[in-house]
């Protein structure tokens, strides 16, 4: 317990009516969590595919687990410290999709390597520099980590963001891989954080055709300088459907499907495809929120963005699955500003009243659960659901 007596979402009891549960609160339907777990092991299965969600959505080893139990590969992680965090909780096979140089960060890998390898597990990581390969291996070696370790080479494919370029750098570096007997080169990484968000299907699929060409002429130039048998990791819940559809993929690492939020609503479908995209998936992430004041135009419910994350857009009321009656507005850190959508010139629906429970899809589902220290994991939906288990966040704030 806090020293201030109160526990949040820990003092939670299972079988608790929803009804009675207290605002604002990470509320996750594991109804529909588990039929979006199913829809995307079923498509792995069908494309001939791995699949290893990327943890850094959910931030939890009991989920990760769950994920690994429902055929998953295992999980990604973006900071050492969830990939640590994880494996204290169970997690076996991480792939840290990230650069790490830090000789702090390095120690710590080191450590968690050999530590994974002597419990039957695997640690990977991303690598995208000549410095950053030479620095991971003198760690593993001063650790004395007894496996030589996986690395997948980062390309850029178009986001500008990290990577070596694709092509004859690539196979430099890969090379300069081959020289380290504490390294393992895996295969690729190609990600291209900046396409799961273009809403438009068409320009989606055209960002990420640019891009696996670019994978293409990659994989064909070190199979020409002598590497064979690469994976090729990647993939979000906007593309993860183009990624297995090009064939060049083995792995896909999508993780918000798994909950959904409000901007992974608005990414449309390919024109003319049969692929499915992030609609195929259903919500399963709400902040239940309360009125606490109201007026003729506007109320305001307890749900500020302290609860939320806005950096993807503002949170959508969630009306069912139907369109929403209401708009919501930023309050600042502790209010949200619910007003009812005015259409042809007429209020859509009432202002809520004082008191009444609203439930609030987040913009961006990511961020939004590093402010939380546990999921209220629910079933029975949000009307008439009851509390099954509080799911800890165990890498919440893990960010270094």
């Amino acid at each position: 317990m806090h020293e201030h007596g109160f526990d949040g979402a820990a003092s939670v009891a299972p079988g608790m009516p929803l009804a009675e549960l207290d605002t604002p609160s990470l509320v996750l339907d594991l109804d529909a969590m588990e039929r979006n777990i199913q829809r995307m092991a079923q498509f792995a299965a069908a494309h001939g595919v791995q699949w290893r969600p990327h943890a850094k959505l959910h931030k939890s080893a009991r989920i990760a687990q769950r994920l690994v139990a429902a055929g998953a590969s295992g999980c990604c992680v973006q900071k050492v410290a969830e990939a640590q965090a994880l494996a204290a909780g169970g997690v076996r096979d991480i792939y840290i999709s990230n650069q790490v140089l830090a000789p702090q960060k390095l120690q710590r890998v080191a450590g968690l390597a050999r530590q994974l390898q002597q419990q039957g597990g695997r640690l990977a990581l991303a690598v995208d520099s000549a410095q950053g390969v030479a620095a991971l291996a003198q760690a593993l070696q001063g650790a004395g980590v007894p496996q030589a370790v996986e690395v997948f080479i980062e390309i850029d494919i178009g986001q500008r963001r990290a990577g070596v370029a694709p092509g004859a750098p690539a196979v430099a570096l890969a090379q300069n891989i081959a020289r380290q007997r504490q390294l393992r080169l895996a295969g690729l990484h190609a990600y291209h954080g900046g396409a799961q968000h273009i809403e438009e299907g068409g320009q989606r699929a055209a960002a990420m055709q640019a891009a696996h060409a670019l994978v293409r002429q990659t994989l064909e130039q070190l199979h020409a300088a002598g590497f064979a048998d690469l994976a090729v990791t990647g993939a979000g819940t906007g593309t993860f459907a183009l990624e297995a559809a090009s064939g060049l993929y083995t792995e896909l690492q999508p993780g918000s499907f798994l909950c959904m939020d409000a901007h992974y609503a608005r990414v449309q479908p390919v024109p003319q495809s049969a692929l499915p995209g992030p609609t195929h998936f259903e919500h399963a992430l709400f902040i239940k929120t309360q009125v606490l004041s109201s007026c003729a135009t506007h109320a305001v419910v307890d749900a500020g963005h302290k609860s939320h994350a806005i950096d993807s857009g503002l949170p959508m009321v969630w009306n069912q699955g139907q369109p929403p009656l209401y708009e919501f507005r930023n309050g600042g850190d502790e209010h949200g500003i619910v007003a009812p959508r005015v259409l042809h010139g007429a209020l859509h629906a009432p202002v809520p009243a004082l008191g009444q429970t609203l439930w609030l899809v987040p913009g961006h589902c990511d961020p939004t659960v590093n402010l939380h220290d546990a999921f209220v994991g629910i079933r029975g939906g949000l009307e008439q659901g009851v509390v099954q288990e509080i799911i800890p966040i165990d890498a919440r704030g893990a960010l270094w």
